[in-house]
């Protein structure tokens, strides 16, 4: 009885390898990854002010601003160039929004001001007041 129920499934399961059933697992985490890719695109916006770095799963990488996006892809125009990419949401690896300033620079920017403020108090200060009451 043993052997009879395990050649059946293994006969099932020969059967369905045969004809291309897949699991489903990667299709929805590849759905989830879509719909987090879509959300980034529609939270970025759409316009010459829309400047996005777009990484695809084919190493391939698109800089240019979002013209446009629907249920399934989204368009890219090269702003250099102005050739229109349509690009689907499955095939984003990583989309960033790109101009603006990077980390590094506001770290220096704002270590510049501290540094300006120190100045004036420890230095420019004394000097303009001479130590009068009025300072």
């Amino acid at each position: 009885m043993f052997k009879r129920i395990l050649a059946t499934t293994l006969s099932g399961i020969l059967l369905a390898l045969t004809f291309g059933v897949q699991p489903t697992g990667a299709q929805t985490t590849n759905n989830a990854e879509a719909g987090q890719v879509r959300a980034k695109v529609q939270s970025i916006g759409a316009g010459p002010k829309a400047r996005v770095e777009v990484k695809l799963r084919n190493k391939t990488r698109l800089k240019g601003y979002v013209n446009g996006s629907g249920l399934d892809s989204f368009t890219v125009i090269n702003s250099q160039t102005g050739a229109t990419e349509t690009v689907a949401y499955a095939d984003v690896a990583e989309v960033k929004k790109s101009g603006g300033l990077k980390t590094l620079t506001w770290v220096i920017l704002g270590g510049a001001a501290v540094a300006a403020v120190v100045v004036g108090v420890t230095v420019i200060r004394p000097a303009v007041c001479d130590g009068g009451a009025g300072c």
